[in-house]
Order: C-alpha cells, then structure tokens, then sequence
C-alpha cells in the first residue's frame, strides 16, 4: 500500500500520474509495460473477459514489478469492489458514476467501518492474514477512487460528485461520454469539449484531479491533455499498442522490389 499512499498524495498535491491499460488478461503482457515504467495499470473488467483469478495474478505482477496495480470493476458494485481491494488492488475506477449518491457509494465501498461498508476478511491485501493490522491502517488513507465521468448526466451532477470525501480523481470515458452526448467517438466535436470542459473546471476548483483515456497510442495527444491540465492520464491499452506496433512494422518497406 505504500506506492498507493504515495499516487494518493502526489495527486492530492496537484502532481501527474501517468498509466496504462489492462484488456488482453496477460500477466506477461502486463509485467512488460509495468516495466516499461508505468506508475499505474488498470485491469479492465467492464470491457474484457478477464476472469478475478487472472486479475489476482495481474495485480500480483504488477505490484512485485514496482507499480500500481488498479482495476476498473464492471460496476458500483460493493462486493467486486470488496473483492478486487482484498485480491491487492492499490485503487478502483468505477464506470458510470452520474449522481453523488452514487459517487458516495463508490467510496464507502473502499472503506472499512466506521467510515464504510467494506466487508473486512483476509487474502493477500492482507498478507494472508499475517499483515491484517498494517493493511487495515494503510487503507484508510491508501485506496485511490478514481470516477468515471461518462453520460452528460454526471457532467450536469459533477459539482455534487466532487463534494464527496475520497475521491481521487474524477475520469472522462471519452466513448461512452461522446456517444451520450449522440457525437460516438469524436472527440473534437463542441459538445463533446464543453462537456470535458466543465468537469475539468469543477474538479480544479475542487482540488480533485481530472482524469482522461487517451485510447489510441498516440504521445502527442497525451501531452496535449497533460498541457491542459489532466493529471491522472491514461496512455493508452495494451491491444492498440500490440496493434499500432505490429501494423507499424508490418507496413511494406520503402523501394522494396
């Protein structure tokens, strides 16, 4: 929980964190861009057929590798979120955040009582059993809660979400947010912006980082929304940067005969 602590503080002081993301459910694939020098990696359960017993071997990876293993469940769902805190998980993205309720929920999730409803048990969070009190005081100031920002719904709510006590970062889910707002993946589009817009304002007066996918492998746009202000930024996803390499060095090569 240590590296977590850190992530937590270094936004809360107004840094930049920079990570990844998880879909294809390969430890291997997930050891390399640990070691690429991602301080985060997302395993993706919402979108992929990533199993919990993969997931647990990702975060194990990840964590042995030296950064912070994350997971976006498929849910507000307490018990999976329960479940990926006790597997190791350092933090949660929960998709789909659109009411403060909503938002309250997410984090009494990550909490134990008294200040949450987080089941408490023992697996290797915990050190199987044999770290249960280090564990339980890490916790309450170590899980990050990162919440996705994906109908113009949640954007119309984003002042009342940032009320909420423990949220580390409020993310823009660029997909589903465009296609809400009936512009499907483009980006540049005015309503799509006005809407990224406002939840950035709102979250920098409220002190909270504002989080964005940047989901084709493209440095320039990652340094783009950096620029803009974004600090806990997503580069990428393990099949586009398989794919963009591969087809990148597949291309016929110049004068070839």
């Amino acid at each position: 929980m240590e590296l977590a602590r850190t992530l937590k503080e270094h936004l809360a002081a107004g840094g930049t964190v920079v990570g990844s993301w998880l879909s294809l459910g390969s430890a291997s694939v997930a050891e390399i861009m640990a070691l690429a020098g991602f301080e985060f990696l997302v395993v993706d359960l919402e979108h992929s057929p990533t199993s919990l017993e993969t997931t647990a071997e990702i975060i194990r990876v990840v964590d042995l590798v030296g950064a912070s293993p994350f997971v976006r469940v498929t849910a507000n769902d307490p018990h999976l979120i329960k479940r990926v805190l006790d597997t190791g998980a350092h933090g949660v993205v929960i998709p789909n955040i659109t009411t403060v309720e909503e938002a309250r929920a997410a984090v009494r999730a990550t909490q134990y009582p008294p200040l949450g409803n987080r089941g408490v048990g023992l697996h290797r969070a915990q050190g199987y059993g044999a770290q249960f009190g280090e564990y339980q005081s890490a916790a309450a100031s170590g899980i990050a809660v990162v919440l996705q920002i994906e109908s113009g719904a949640a954007v119309g709510n984003i002042r009342d979400i940032l009320t909420v006590d423990g949220v580390d970062s409020v993310m823009i889910g660029p997909y589903d947010l465009s296609s809400d707002l009936g512009v499907p993946g483009d980006f540049e589009s005015e309503a799509f912006l006005t809407a990224v817009g406002e939840v950035s304002a709102a979250a920098r007066e409220a002190g909270v980082a504002t989080g964005f996918h940047v989901v084709e492998p493209d440095r320039a746009l990652l340094e783009r929304y950096s620029a803009e202000g974004y600090r806990f930024l997503v580069y990428s996803v393990d099949m586009r940067i398989i794919d963009a390499g591969a087809r990148a060095g597949a291309r016929p090569l110049s004068g070839r005969t």
